[in-house]
Order: C-alpha cells, then sequence, then structure tokens
C-alpha cells in the first residue's frame, strides 16, 4: 500500500493549512504552497488540485469575504474565527471557480473539515453561510 495522499480532502486541509500559514505565520504565498505540498507525498492530480484551490482561493479572496459578510447577521466579519473564516474562502472558491466539483461536495467537505479542525458550533455555522449562499446562487441562475 503506498503511503501517496490522494483525497481531495487532504487537499483542503493542505490549502486551508497553506492560508492559515499566510494569514496567522505571515509566510509568503509562494513558501506556504511550496511547504504544503512537500510536506506529505501527494499524485499529480492531488498537487495540481491544490495548486489550482489554493490560487483560487487567493484570488478571490476579496469577493469570498464579501459573500460571506453579506449573510452574517449581527455578526462582525472580524468576529468570525480565522479558521472559519479562511475555510468559508477555501470552500466558496471551490463552489464558484473550480467546475469539477459540484457545490454540495464543497459544502459537505467543509462541514467535516470543521468538525476536524474548528470549535463544535463551528460546523453548524459553516453549514448555514454555504447553504445560504449556494441557496442564493441557484435563485441568481435560475433569474437569468
Amino acid at each position: 500500500m503506498s503511503n501517496v495522499k490522494q483525497s481531495r480532502r487532504s487537499a483542503r486541509e493542505a490549502v486551508l493549512q497553506a492560508l492559515y500559514a499566510i494569514e496567522v505565520g505571515k509566510e509568503t504565498k509562494s513558501k506556504a504552497l511550496k511547504d504544503i505540498i512537500k510536506r506529505e507525498s501527494r499524485d499529480n492530480d492531488a498537487k495540481n488540485f491544490i495548486t489550482e484551490l489554493f490560487n483560487v482561493s487567493l484570488s478571490n479572496r476579496e469577493w469570498c469575504e464579501d459573500q460571506i459578510k453579506s449573510r452574517l447577521n449581527n455578526w462582525e466579519f472580524k468576529r468570525v474565527a480565522i479558521l472559519d473564516r479562511l475555510l468559508l474562502i477555501v470552500a466558496i472558491a471551490e463552489m464558484f471557480f473550480i467546475d469539477t466539483v459540484p457545490p454540495k461536495v464543497s459544502i459537505s467537505e467543509a462541514i467535516q473539515i470543521a468538525k476536524k479542525y474548528s470549535t463544535e458550533d463551528s460546523s453548524a455555522f459553516v453549514n448555514g453561510v454555504l447553504d445560504n449562499i449556494y441557496k442564493s446562487a441557484a435563485k441568481e441562475k435560475l433569474a437569468t
């Protein structure tokens, strides 16, 4: 049995870790990406997915944050836990900018990662925000 990591969840977790290193550790983007790709043995598909998700999350971060902010009722964006914020950015970027993954898969994966890495309430919070964004996007598509 090979130790090469192939799961997309593992790739999503790696992207989350890289974004966290940038946010908290003040790592450069290129060093953070290089570090997560080198950290574990992965096949080329996984490496490509990590790179694509990392880049799309960073290049669309402001838009993703705006999506989150518009769904926070009576809550300030800066009060959302850093890990939850970053996880939401990754999931939203994946939902809207990576066509090979169905949005419901992105939502489900984000919920599972929140359960693993964040607080007890985070998975419900992540689910609520992502579900709202997904439903709004579906309504917009129907209207056009």
